[in-house]
């Protein structure tokens, strides 16, 4: 709401911190995230960013040509709260939403004991996974009765007893919509399971790490909310989400949580700007660097995403696959070399300044 009526203005910004820890001496203080922004009516000549390579470490100045409202050198562009993807890339939804009370989700001992009760509910008993389960291999089932006969159902008086609980917290709601869900208790709340493997990203992870954690899913694992999916999504798309490229964007534009990303479906996913005019050579090249990445995960399998993914003890087989990946991204884009993630931010701004000008828009999408 704020910037567009400023650069309608021409506000030019002169320097900008970004994001930092305020700090104070003061008991109790808040865990406060802060960035300093310095504008002006008139432009200048000597702009100025400040970067912090941790929350608590001294900032590191940068020399700029522009300052746009993201904190980047760029030109100044507002990225829309869209629907659709600018590029023709696949679509990415949420998981589905329980909306349960927690009746329908089940810890690992909830579930041994729910079987020891009920031998016939093991059909009905799915893998779920949110965020947190997902990046750090925590066990987590649900009971998952879509298209469950209603004969079968009521042969399971401790699984009925769970959808009853479900019944009885929607109707508890204040929420018009939620009390409308208590006619299919026993039913997630939203359902949006894909019958299909397919790619998962979570929507809050740590921004110490260097790239989000991504994987791919079976369709019989159930995600949740908390994550956010692209079904029958190839090592393409993985190679491109998990790419410097793509993270250099997540950083610029994404909001947070403290200061953790909090991926955005449509200003994050559905704004960012795809390689243009791929070849079929470059594609491939990408998948298989993609490919080296999974088989550098595959060779520690009791390692969680977190602990492979963890700056202090990411495997250099790893790191080696994800630098590879990396330069076959940056060449997917460009000819030229660049220089870092500040580099590769200035290069997508500009390119989804072409790719939603008015003139691409009458055009159609650039795929």
């Amino acid at each position: 709401m704020l910037w567009p009526d400023l650069l309608r203005r021409r506000v030019k910004i002169h320097f900008a911190h970004r994001t930092f820890q305020w700090s104070s001496e003061a008991r109790g203080k808040a865990g406060v995230h802060c960035v300093i922004i310095g504008f002006a009516l008139h432009d200048a000549t000597d702009k100025r960013l400040f970067d912090y390579e941790t929350l608590q470490a001294e900032p590191h100045e940068i020399k700029a040509k522009n300052i746009n409202p993201y904190l980047v050198d760029a030109t100044d562009a507002l990225l829309s709260n869209r629907r659709t993807s600018i590029c023709e890339a696949p679509t990415i939804v949420f998981g589905s939403m329980p909306n349960d009370g927690g009746h329908l989700l089940l810890s690992e001992d909830e579930k041994n004991s729910l079987l020891k009760e009920e031998p016939s509910a093991k059909k009905w008993i799915r893998p779920f996974l949110m965020g947190e389960e997902f990046i750090n291999s925590i066990p987590r089932y649900c009971l998952w009765l879509l298209h469950c006969p209603p004969d079968t159902l009521r042969k399971m008086p401790s699984v009925l007893s769970c959808v009853e609980k479900v019944r009885q917290h929607r109707l508890s709601s204040t929420r018009g919509a939620t009390r409308d869900l208590a006619n299919k208790p026993s039913l997630f709340g939203e359902i949006r399971q894909p019958d299909v493997p397919y790619l998962a990203i979570p929507r809050v992870s740590s921004e110490r790490r260097r790239y989000i954690p991504i994987g791919f899913l079976p369709s019989k694992c159930i995600a949740g909310d908390k994550l956010e999916i692209i079904p029958d999504a190839s090592h393409y798309h993985f190679g491109i989400l998990s790419s410097s490229m793509h993270m250099a964007w997540v950083r610029s534009v994404c909001g947070r949580l403290k200061s953790d990303y909090s991926y955005s479906i449509n200003i994050v996913y559905n704004n960012f700007p795809w390689p243009q005019n791929l070849t079929d050579k470059q594609r491939q090249t990408i998948e298989d660097a993609t490919q080296a990445v999974l088989d550098a995960r595959a060779l520690y399998t009791d390692s969680s995403l977190a602990d492979l993914y963890d700056p202090l003890t990411m495997p250099p087989e790893l790191v080696k696959a994800h630098h590879k990946l990396d330069a076959t991204v940056d060449a997917a884009y460009s000819k030229k070399k660049f220089s870092g993630d500040s580099d590769r931010v200035a290069f997508l701004f500009e390119l989804y300044q072409q790719l939603t000008s008015p003139l691409t828009a009458q055009a159609g999408k650039i795929g």
